[in-house]
């Protein structure tokens, strides 16, 4: 285990750039509210791309258990595909990923409303499941009615997903950069 750790310690480096790349496209998703989705689509197939084959990177160079490997492998291969089909497709992978998750807003919408009718029929008098499944299918019926409107939405969300995602690879990519100075230095006190 010290061995595997040490490894993704020794390659911190590929977190730091992961997370960099994270954090710059949050900023350019929040800082340009008004970039059509489709330039957002670009940008995301850029990151996919570059996210994909980083963690590629990671797989192949050996440092985690074989299980994890084939995981990272898969991760990989998805998000460099991902990033591709954006670029080639970029109106329609606007377009279904507004859809998708307008579809899943209504789904989960109407499972958090049945919820709380079945909760309110065994006694519970939580009537947040109820205004939360509401809010959700609302949500979910105007972006199928309004696809721009949710686009803009979903840009600042996507940004600020990106940054607080890279956020959490660069903390990860220090903490490992110090574990790596750590052992460096417990490595030179021995000798």
């Amino acid at each position: 285990m010290q061995e595997i750790i040490g490894e993704v310690a020794r390659h911190w480096w590929v977190l730091a750039v992961r997370g960099a790349c994270a954090v710059l496209f949050g900023i350019l998703a929040i800082v340009w509210p008004l970039i059509t989705l489709l330039t957002l689509v670009i940008l995301f197939g850029a990151y996919a791309i570059v996210n994909g084959g980083f963690t590629l990177y990671e797989a192949f160079r050996g440092a985690h258990p074989r299980d994890s490997r084939t995981w990272l492998i898969i991760s990989g291969v998805l998000g460099v595909l991902a990033g591709i089909v954006a670029w080639v497709w970029p109106g329609i992978t606007a377009l279904a990923l507004l859809m998708l998750i307008a579809a899943y807003a209504v789904v989960i919408g109407v499972a958090e409303i049945v919820a709380a009718i079945v909760r309110r029929k065994a006694g519970d008098t939580d009537w947040m499941n109820l205004a939360s499944g509401v809010l959700a299918v609302v949500f979910g019926i105007l972006l199928f009615i309004w696809p721009a409107s949710g686009a803009l939405a979903l840009t600042w969300l996507i940004g600020l997903f990106a940054i607080l995602y890279g956020a959490s690879l660069l903390v990860l990519a220090y903490r490992m950069k110090g574990m790596r100075r750590g052992r460096a230095d417990t490595a030179a006190h021995a000798v």
